[in-house]
């Protein structure tokens, strides 16, 4: 029996394969997934509509299931304010090493050979795009 909230098969079987130093996209529902991420990293489909599931959603468990050192969010092209940036930078803690990046070196990040999978969410919300280095199990 699991002692947390994450119960969805391919999201756990896609962390349980993924180790220290790999990468997961957190996609907002704007992102390309099929086409700005590795080849041969999955797509997780949890975007049922417009709305549902938000990335913050989908965080929550999975800040549960593993510990995350790193994590990169998608910037504003005039660097404006997102506020759903703030909102992980108070889940992810002190504690993570959290930037924001220009939006093509984002798409290049997103595009590196550690993204271990892609989560496709319905968030609407722009640049609500997260990259998450993985960390160590304490």
């Amino acid at each position: 029996m699991l002692n947390y909230t994450l119960t969805h098969p391919p999201l756990l079987g896609a962390l349980a394969a993924a180790g220290h130093g790999s990468q997961v996209l957190l996609a907002d529902g704007n992102y390309p997934a099929a086409t700005a991420k590795p080849l041969g990293a999955p797509v997780i489909h949890l975007n049922l509509q417009p709305g549902l599931l938000s990335v913050t959603q989908v965080l929550r468990p999975i800040l549960e299931a593993v510990n995350v050192e790193a994590a990169h969010v998608m910037a504003l092209p005039d660097n404006g304010h997102v506020p759903a940036h703030e909102e992980y930078q108070q889940l992810l803690g002190e504690s993570v090493d959290f930037s924001v990046v220009e939006r093509f070196a984002f798409y290049e990040a997103a595009r590196g050979p550690d993204v271990a999978f892609v989560v496709a969410t319905g968030d609407q919300r722009i640049c609500a795009n997260l990259l998450l280095t993985i960390g160590v199990r304490a």
